[in-house]
């Protein structure tokens, strides 16, 4: 049973974001300050706000409500995907949205949103830019890579070309320089722990305590892969559906990306990755599945180091809930 006094589905968009009362029924205001403000007004005390995870929308909103006090959940867009398609929804609108959002919230039990610090909400900017930065520098090394095979590249283009490269680099090491600072002045000693493990880098330990808040937002490890996406999918059914094995796909693709990497190197150097890598590929599976589980144990390792507060030991046995 719904324990909220009122319970509003949110659907944002960039310049209004549609709301559905379970008592109140529809209403829409701006997606700016003032918007923000008069919702608030409206909102009655006791009241749950539920509104996806839309990248930069729902964050200025969520965070406005949370710092005033209200219960905020943000939830997986596909989750309530599916539950509009389970409804067979043959209507698709902003205020449908918000409606199937609030009926969603008040059948399923939805996590309570934590506002991120400023340092935290600092660093994820400065991640999201840095991503811009690094895809721009790889078209850039590609492009000039491209006028060489020209055989006769044009000089003027290819010192151009050579320049934005060079500026690049500078703003690339300038934001990783910015993220090692601030996450030193909280987490230095966190820091220190993940990167003793064999298999994950600075830039990986860095977006780990970034995202999790130091890992204070998951109890197991369970959680934190699920959270990740670095989980396997299994789909078999009867004798005629026998489906390759995946990653559910659902979490943080950044960080899954990132663990992906990192589990190529692992497979070398952390030898209880080495061991789950042979066990999966000696067995006949894939050796990407064998990476994805090597991404996994990555994982698990991280959370267990990061809640013992102890460097990385090839021989300890963790005891932590799974």
């Amino acid at each position: 049973m719904n324990k909220y006094k009122e319970t509003f589905g949110v659907d944002i968009s960039k310049d209004v974001f549609d709301v559905h009362g379970s008592n109140k029924g529809h209403d829409q205001y701006k997606n700016d300050e003032i918007g923000f403000k008069k919702f608030l007004k409206e909102l009655p005390k006791g009241s749950l706000v539920v509104m996806e995870a839309t990248g930069y929308y729902h964050y200025r909103l969520a965070q406005f409500l949370h710092k005033n006090e209200v219960i905020v959940s943000v939830v997986n867009p596909l989750s309530v995907k599916r539950f509009i398609q389970m409804k067979l929804a043959k209507v698709k609108t902003d205020k449908s949205d918000a409606k199937a959002i609030c009926e969603y919230a008040l059948i399923n039990e939805v996590p309570i949103y934590n506002a991120l610090t400023d340092t935290q909400s600092e660093c994820l900017q400065l991640f999201r830019l840095l991503d811009t930065y690094l895809k721009q520098r790889t078209a850039t090394k590609n492009k000039i890579h491209g006028e060489a095979v020209l055989g006769i590249p044009s000089k003027f283009v290819y010192r151009s070309l050579i320049r934005n490269k060079k500026q690049l680099n500078k703003e690339v090491a300038a934001i990783e320089s910015k993220i090692l600072s601030l996450v030193k002045e909280d987490q230095q000693e966190q820091l220190t722990l993940l990167t003793s493990i064999p298999g994950i880098g600075q830039k990986t330990a860095l977006f780990l305590i970034v995202v999790t808040d130091g890992f204070s937002k998951f109890e197991t490890a369970a959680q934190l892969c699920s959270y990740v996406g670095i989980t396997p999918t299994i789909r078999e059914s009867g004798s005629s559906v026998r489906g390759r094995a995946r990653i559910s796909k659902v979490g943080n693709r950044k960080l899954r990306n990132l663990l992906f990497l990192c589990s190529f190197n692992a497979c070398k150097h952390n030898k209880a990755c080495k061991e789950v890598y042979e066990r999966i590929v000696n067995k006949g599976k894939s050796k990407k599945l064998a990476l994805i589980a090597v991404a996994n144990k990555l994982l698990k390792q991280s959370f267990a180091i990061a809640k013992y507060g102890r460097p990385y030991d090839e021989t300890y046995v963790s005891v932590l809930p799974r």
